[in-house]
């Protein structure tokens, strides 16, 4: 673990984006503190296993010792699930626990989170596609600081805090879902990344 991480992964949520506010903040934090790190923040297609093999596709030759994931809600999601087959630190922000549970209710044409113009089709074949990534049984010691809002509008944090307290939390005490003070916990994400 001591090696510093060359290599990160940030995965946005569900109708997002990379121009979410998150990702725009901690493309800026590394381009400007750790310009040699290579970061990669792609556009994740709405179907779950497409993404999660594109993404395994994208970082194949990466250096797992390395490397490190980022991920807010569904992202966050998908970060826990690699973190655990890549074994690789993951910083997890409000991240979904029951998605295939909560998006059965968005099936069909959703409005871009960023650009209302645009839309993406949630396919009911894709909850299940979820059901499968969930079906995977949680490590014992994940490499993990998930990120808990209290005041999280869309996801209750006592699951988020049940499924994810074998690793580190920071339990947060109001915010919201899109955690609009981000800000206040860089140290501790840059930190936990091998990056500071």
């Amino acid at each position: 673990m001591s090696d510093k991480t060359t290599h990160l992964l940030y995965l946005h949520g569900f109708r997002s984006s990379p121009q979410s506010v998150k990702a725009r903040k901690m493309a800026a934090w590394i381009a400007q503190a750790f310009p040699h790190v290579h970061w990669w923040c792609p556009q994740l297609p709405a179907s779950p296993r497409q993404a999660i093999e594109e993404v395994l596709a994208g970082v194949a030759d990466w250096p797992s010792s390395r490397m490190a994931v980022v991920g807010s809600s569904l992202g966050g999601f998908y970060a826990s699930w690699l973190a655990q087959h890549l074994t690789c630190p993951a910083v997890l922000i409000n991240p979904a626990v029951h998605p295939s549970r909560d998006l059965a209710q968005h099936i069909g044409e959703q409005a871009a989170w960023h650009d209302p113009k645009q839309s993406i089709f949630f396919d009911a074949a894709y909850i299940q596609e979820l059901q499968v990534l969930e079906s995977q049984v949680p490590s014992t010691a994940p490499q993990t600081l998930a990120l808990i809002a209290k005041g999280d509008e869309v996801l209750d944090w006592r699951e988020m805090l049940a499924r994810h307290q074998a690793g580190r939390v920071h339990l947060i005490e109001g915010s919201d879902h899109a955690l609009s003070d981000f800000d206040l916990y860089k140290a501790e994400i840059l930190e936990f990344l091998r990056l500071a």
